[in-house]
C-alpha cells in the first residue's frame, strides 16, 4: 500500500560535519565580516534576502505541537520543503510557500499547475542531502517514522505528521495553524461544506440503497479501498455517506485501515452496484488481467455500465485541491448511474 518515502542519507553526516565545521571556524576566528569565510548555510547579507525570516531568527519562532511533540517553527514559514507528497496540496490551497516537493505531488494533475506557477522545485522521490541543503529551507514536513529526521533537524525545523491520523478537514486546520493561515483554512472548510450540503441530497436520492465500491487491480488480485485512502473514498463514504458492500465495509472502513486486499475469486463479494476503479499505480501489472476476466465482466455494475475510471495516480491523493477536483467527477458519475 502507500509507503512513506524515506530519503537516503548517504553522505549526510559528512556534509553536515563540513557545514558545522565551517560555521565553527567563522565563530572562532572572529572573521564574520569576511565574505570568503561565510558558509552556505549562513543567511546572505544582501538586501534581497535580509527581509526573509530564517529558522534561526528567534523573533519569528513559535511553538507548534506536532505528532512527535513540540517543535519550534517559523511563525510565517517562507521556504517549506514537503517530503510527504500527500500534504503538498494543503500548502497550495493555503497559498503557503513550498520551495520543494516530491515528484508524486509535482505530477498530481490537481495541483501541478499551481506548483509550477509558484516555482516549486521537483525533488524527485529520494532527494539527496545536497539538494535539500541547497534550498535553504526554513521548515520540513515529514511523516512520523521517516528515516534521517535527526539529520534534517540540523538543517531546519522538522514537523512530523502521522499519515491518516486526521481527516482532511482536521488536517487542513492543522496546516493552517502551522503556516499562520488559520482563517484561510477555516474558510476552505466552510466553502467545502457548503458544496457538500448542496450535492449530498441529490447524490443520495440518485444512489438510494445501492452500494458503491472502489477497486484497484494489482499483481495479486485487487485492492478494496475505504473512507480514508484517497481515490474518492473521503467523498463517497465520508461526505456523501454512501454504503459499501458489507465485507468491504467491515474490512476497509470499520477496521480503520482504509483498504483491504482480496483475491480475484472473492471479487463478487466486495463488488458494489456502482464501481470506481483504476489500475493500481504501485506496480506495472496489466489491469486487463482483472478487467478481461469473466468474473469482472459478469459483475452487475459492469453489465449496467456503472463503472467509472479514476486517475491511477492523481486520484490517490486526498488533499483539499485534489478533493475539489474529484468532487465534480464523482458527483456527475453517481448522478448518472440511474
Amino acid at each position: 500500500m502507500h509507503k512513506q518515502r524515506k530519503p537516503i542519507w548517504i553522505m549526510m553526516a559528512l556534509i553536515l560535519l563540513f557545514v558545522l565545521s565551517a560555521c565553527g571556524q567563522v565563530a572562532t576566528t572572529g572573521e564574520s565580516t569576511n565574505a570568503a569565510t561565510e558558509t552556505e548555510t549562513k543567511t546572505d547579507s544582501d538586501s534581497a534576502s535580509s527581509t526573509e525570516p530564517t529558522a534561526t531568527d528567534e523573533k519569528e519562532l513559535v511553538t507548534y505541537q506536532s505528532d512527535a511533540g513540540e517543535v519550534q517553527v517559523p511563525k510565517n514559514p517562507k521556504r517549506i520543503i514537503d517530503l510527504t507528497s500527500f500534504s503538498t496540496g494543503y500548502f497550495v490551497a493555503l497559498d503557503a510557500p513550498v520551495v520543494g516537493a516530491l515528484s508524486g505531488a509535482m505530477n498530481n494533475k490537481y495541483i501541478k499547475d499551481q506548483l509550477a506557477a509558484a516555482g516549486t522545485s521537483d525533488l524527485g522521490e529520494e532527494p539527496t542531502p545536497e539538494k535539500l541543503i541547497s534550498f535553504k529551507p526554513d521548515l520540513f514536513i515529514v511523516y512520523t517514522g521517516t528515516e534521517g529526521i535527526d539529520k534534517l533537524e540540523q538543517i531546519a525545523p522538522v514537523v512530523q505528521i502521522t499519515f491518516g491520523k486526521r481527516d482532511f478537514k482536521d488536517l487542513m486546520l492543522e496546516m493552517g495553524k502551522l503556516t499562520n493561515r488559520e482563517d484561510a483554512a477555516k474558510a476552505w472548510n466552510a466553502k467545502w461544506q457548503a458544496k457538500i450540503n448542496e450535492l449530498k441530497p441529490q447524490v443520495q436520492e440518485a444512489v438510494g440503497d445501492r452500494t458503491v465500491s472502489i477497486l484497484n487491480p494489482y499483481a495479486k488480485g485487487l485492492f478494496v479501498f475505504g473512507h480514508n485512502y484517497g481515490r474518492g473514498g473521503e467523498i463517497i463514504y465520508g461526505e456523501f455517506g454512501l454504503k459499501a458492500p458489507a465485507k468491504a465495509q467491515a474490512e476497509a472502513i470499520d477496521s480503520g485501515t482504509g483498504w483491504a486486499s482480496i483475491s480475484m475469486e472473492l471479487l463478487p463479494e466486495y463488488s458494489g452496484d456502482i464501481i470506481f476503479t483504476s489500475p493500481w499505480s504501485g506496480d506495472t501489472t496489466d489491469p486487463k488481467i482483472v478487467y478481461d476476466n469473466t468474473l469482472w465482466k459478469n459483475l452487475p455494475a459492469v453489465k449496467a455500465n456503472h463503472v467509472f475510471q479514476l486517475d491511477p495516480t492523481s486520484d490517490s491523493y486526498n488533499d483539499p485541491l485534489t478533493l475539489e477536483g474529484q468532487l465534480q467527477f464523482i458527483s456527475d458519475s453517481l448522478l448518472s448511474a440511474k
